[in-house]
C-alpha cells in the first residue's frame, strides 16, 4: 500500500493533488529535485527490489535514491494513486553509447486531460525535471535544457536534447507495454551483470532547477547553468562527506564503495 503522505513529505509537495497536466509537471520537479539518482547498493552488493513495500521503505522511509526502475516504478504508483493513467514503458539508451544497448531503462506514459506526456523521473544526467507532451515534434525548453521528442520509423520514438546547436539522442523508446517480469528481468541485468555500468561505477545524480551535480566514482561535477567545475574527490572518507552534504545520501564511517578507478 502506497505511504502517499509520507512521499509527499520526502519531495517536499504540498500543491494540488488531481489528474491534470499543471499537477503532473509539479510533482515530477518535486520527485526529481529531492531523490537522487544513485545506483550505491548495488556496489555494496545489496539487492534492487522493485515491489511497491521496497521502493518507499528505501526512497521514502531511509531517504536514499535510486535509479531508473526504483524512481519511476515509484512515480508511477503515486500518479496511479492521483488518478492519471499510466503506461510503463522500456527504452534503450542511446547517450554516449557505442553500441546497441538492450531494453535497460524505464519511462512512463502519462495521458490526462485528453493529452499524453512522457514521464521520466529515473534517467539522471541530462534527463527531465518536467514531463515532454507527446505527439508533437516541437522543442521544449526546461530549465537550461531543451529538448524534444521525435518520431523513428513507424513504430519507435527517440527523446533527443539539443546541446552546442546539435541533437543527441538520449534513449529511443516504443508505446509497447511493459508489465512487471520485464522490468525484473531488466533490473536483474542492470544490477548484476559484470559488463553493465551499474555494477563497476559508482553513479550519484541530483537534479534541480538551480544546477545538475554529477558523481561518477572520485570525480564530482557541478553544472550551475553558468559554469561547470570539476574536481577529484581525494579518499574514502572524503567520498562520504560529498555523498551526505551533496546528495544528502548518509552512510556509516567505514563504509566502501568497490567501485573500479578505470
Amino acid at each position: 500500500m502506497l505511504d502517499l503522505d509520507a512521499y509527499l513529505r520526502r519531495i517536499r509537495y504540498s500543491g494540488e493533488l488531481r489528474a491534470d497536466s499543471s499537477a503532473l509537471a509539479a510533482l515530477h520537479l518535486a520527485h526529481a529535485s529531492c531523490i537522487p539518482f544513485e545506483n550505491l547498493d548495488i556496489l555494496l552488493g545489496r539487492p534492487v527490489r522493485l515491489d511497491l513495500e521496497s521502493l518507499q521503505a528505501k526512497m521514502v522511509g531511509a531517504e536514499r535514491g535510486g535509479y531508473c526502475f526504483e524512481q519511476n516504478l515509484l512515480f508511477a504508483a503515486v500518479l496511479e494513486r492521483v488518478g492519471f493513467s499510466v503506461t510503463p514503458l522500456a527504452a534503450r539508451v542511446r547517450y554516449r553509447a557505442r553500441r546497441v544497448n538492450p531494453r535497460t531503462h524505464m519511462l512512463l506514459l502519462v495521458a490526462c486531460g485528453g493529452s499524453s506526456w512522457i514521464a521520466d523521473v529515473g534517467f539522471g544526467l541530462e534527463g527531465l525535471l518536467q514531463p515532454l507532451p507527446f505527439g508533437s515534434v516541437q522543442k521544449v525548453r526546461q530549465h537550461g535544457r531543451t529538448y524534444r521528442i521525435v518520431p523513428e520509423g513507424k513504430l519507435h520514438w527517440t527523446l533527443q536534447m539539443q546541446a552546442s546547436g546539435a541533437w543527441t539522442d538520449l534513449y529511443t523508446f516504443s508505446l509497447e507495454p511493459q508489465v512487471p517480469a520485464d522490468f525484473e528481468m531488466a533490473n536483474w541485468y542492470t544490477s548484476t551483470h559484470p559488463d553493465s555500468p551499474f555494477v563497476r561505477t559508482l553513479i550519484v545524480q541530483a537534479l534541480s532547477p538551480e544546477s545538475r551535480r554529477f558523481l561518477r566514482n572520485r570525480e564530482l561535477t557541478v553544472d550551475d547553468g553558468r559554469s561547470v567545475t570539476r574536481r577529484t574527490i581525494g579518499g574514502d572518507d572524503e567520498l562520504l562527506d560529498v555523498l551526505a552534504e551533496l546528495f544528502a545520501l548518509r552512510f556509516p564511517r567505514g563504509t566502501r564503495f568497490p567501485f573500479r578507478d578505470s
